[in-house]
């Protein structure tokens, strides 16, 4: 009921006192009952709303109503189309190699842990972005998605085409004898059934979002990896052209707590999106010790190999010491 008449009051207030609010545009790819509209973007416009006395409010355009391509939400935020998107840095590796190391695996597992993870490393982070980060969080780690091969060992990988989200993710799948290939969520499920893909290697909380468990037959529960980040960004010079009190309804809005909720939001999703898949006829397959321990001493390889990689003013395996709040 709060939630119900919280809107109502807030215009109330606005007509009573004379105040005119200043509309921000919020920009995303994925429909309004994706699970970050109700883990995040909304209680960040409900807080917005509640510490600027509704002076600040926020209007959503979900569904690519203002861009259709994920990959190009950073840039319709420095173009000026939108005040504020939704994006997955994965979609733009190049441009943010420090916020992608925290896809690389043994770094955590569970989206709570990789959001802290990033929340570690955040004063680094933010300074990638040519923008406000409202919020940074990260999903969980990858499962496995296929339509006509189940995978129960490394053999059965070998000669697959799999979709990753970052190029991050490429060494480590081509080093188990795959290709990767690095596509937009947006496109998987189609991809998928139409054979342009032979797997899907993804956080479960895509499976409900994305529909993944139509083109999906089996599902392998561990794939190396650990997150993917997603950030919510608000123009740089809408920030700075802001007054000093409204900056601060901003900061107050978009502290860390907002982060740590939409990382808790997607474990409940990929819990869910687990449930679903199973519930729709998907084999689920756990691999076996011996199978995993396959997999991880290829991997173990990779990710030592990669420890000393440049990403910026710092190495790979600098930036996982932070991560890890070493």
């Amino acid at each position: 009921m709060k939630k119900l008449f919280a809107p109502i009051a807030v215009a109330i207030m606005i007509l009573g006192t004379g105040v005119s609010a200043k509309e921000l545009s919020l920009a995303y790819f994925m429909g309004p009952k994706h699970p970050m509209n109700a883990g995040l973007f909304m209680p960040f416009a409900e807080k917005l709303a509640e510490v600027s006395g509704g002076q600040l409010t926020i209007q959503q355009f979900p569904g690519g109503a203002l861009n259709s391509v994920p990959p190009k939400q950073y840039s319709i935020l420095l173009d000026g189309v939108a005040d504020i998107v939704f994006t997955l840095p994965g979609y733009t590796s190049d441009l943010f190699p420090k916020t992608n190391v925290i896809s690389y695996p043994s770094i955590c597992s569970s989206a709570a842990e990789c959001t802290d993870a990033l929340q570690n490393a955040a004063d680094i982070l933010e300074k990638e972005y040519n923008a406000k980060v409202l919020a940074l969080w990260s999903n969980s780690a990858p499962v496995l998605l296929t339509r006509d091969k189940p995978v129960r060992s490394l053999a059965d990988v070998q000669g697959m085409k799999i979709r990753v989200t970052s190029k991050h993710n490429v060494p480590f799948v081509e080093a188990l004898g795959a290709s990767a290939v690095a596509q937009p969520v947006s496109v998987v499920n189609q991809n998928l059934a139409n054979g342009v893909i032979d797997a899907i290697a993804i956080d479960a909380a895509g499976i409900r979002s994305f529909k993944l468990q139509e083109p999906a037959n089996y599902l392998t529960t561990w794939f190396p990896g650990s997150g993917s980040a997603f950030v919510l960004l608000l123009s740089k010079d809408v920030y700075d052209s802001m007054s000093e009190e409204e900056r601060g309804w901003i900061d107050a809005a978009s502290d860390a707590e907002l982060s740590q909720a939409a990382g808790a939001a997607f474990d409940v999703s990929s819990a869910g999106g687990l449930k679903l898949a199973a519930e729709s006829g998907v084999e689920i397959i756990d691999l076996t010790d011996e199978a995993r321990a396959e997999f991880e001493a290829i991997v173990a390889e990779v990710f030592e190999s990669l420890q000393s990689s440049e990403v910026g003013d710092m190495t790979v395996g600098e930036v996982i010491s932070v991560m890890r709040g070493e």
